[in-house]
């Protein structure tokens, strides 16, 4: 029965027809599913910037809001998936385009915030995402984006989000692309709990190391193992060192075992980035705890 079962969520999942028009979630599951706005609202304003998180809010199903943190060279958090300026996305001051040859000489961690903030990661658009508007757009720091969420929610009687925070952190990074894992998570910790979002953060990375830091300095925290392995949950947790209050794999490697098993370990489980609707419904019916996505307006049609 369970082998028919999987057999017929995996039909669904790799389905090319319309997604199924019933509904999924019983009103309870749905006041708890941690619908996550992947760097704000991706899908629809320019990535990791205060209008694509305050987009996102739009959609009261968004209970977290997701992004990604650099380091600039005066030590502050910098609202950014790449510690460098992506020449897909980002233009110098005087709007010419940066090119893939000077993303070397760009990097965050190397320049003071005052020249981050000039560069525009906006206006071009993003051709991945062709519903993206276009728009000036510069990289915020955490504490600017907190203020703009906070701002908006009081104006509009929303309830504040949670916010899943990602430390863009790899061990070859340290020096040039990042400082230590250590410092990363000290700045981190510090931050959240000066700005006041420590009870409402989780802070996610792929590498272990600013994790278990995270973990040693501040163990009540909520913490998010991300995964983008096919070496099975009990190997992740053996290399993390402990267990975190999130499993978060890339969607496509959650199997019905790998909800069982996260759960039995007493996790949540909160794929990434899923944007499809089908693939959203399989999931929800596997019994995940929360999705990942750059299309919060396409929640209603899955809810």
């Amino acid at each position: 029965m369970r082998f028919l079962l999987l057999f017929s969520l995996l039909l669904t999942f790799f389905s090319c027809s319309e997604p199924p028009t019933r509904k999924n979630m019983d009103p309870e599951k749905a006041a708890t599913f941690d619908w996550q706005g992947h760097r704000g609202a991706r899908g629809l304003l320019p990535e990791n910037t205060a209008p694509s998180f305050l987009k996102a809010l739009e959609y009261p199903q968004v209970k977290t809001l997701e992004l990604d943190l650099a380091v600039s060279r005066d030590s502050l958090l910098v609202v950014s998936h790449e510690p460098w300026m992506s020449h897909h996305i980002c233009s110098h001051p005087d709007g010419r385009p940066v090119t893939e040859e000077e993303e070397d000489e760009l990097i965050l961690f190397q320049m003071p915030y005052d020249s981050i903030r000039k560069y525009d990661c906006g206006s071009r658009g993003n051709e991945r995402f062709p519903e993206q508007k276009a728009m000036p757009a510069h990289k915020p720091l955490l504490s600017e984006v907190v203020q703009a969420v906070d701002e908006y929610c009081e104006k509009n009687n929303r309830p504040r989000p949670r916010y899943n925070i990602e430390i863009k952190f790899e061990p070859e990074y340290v020096g040039v692309k990042a400082p230590d894992a250590e410092t990363f998570a000290r700045l981190v910790l510090e931050e959240i709990t000066r700005l006041g979002i420590r009870e409402r953060s989780c802070v996610q990375c792929f590498d272990v190391a600013p994790l278990q830091h995270i973990h040693r300095m501040a163990p009540e925290l909520f913490t998010a193992l991300l995964i983008d392995n096919a070496h099975g949950v009990a190997a992740n947790l053996e290399a993390l060192g402990y267990t975190p209050g999130a499993y978060s794999p890339y969607y496509k490697l959650v199997t019905a075992n790998v909800v069982d098993t996260v759960h039995e370990k007493g996790m949540a489980l909160i794929p990434w980035t899923v944007n499809d609707t089908t693939a959203m419904k399989a999931l929800i019916a596997l019994g995940v705890d929360g999705i990942i996505t750059d299309y919060p307006n396409w929640i209603g049609a899955v809810e």
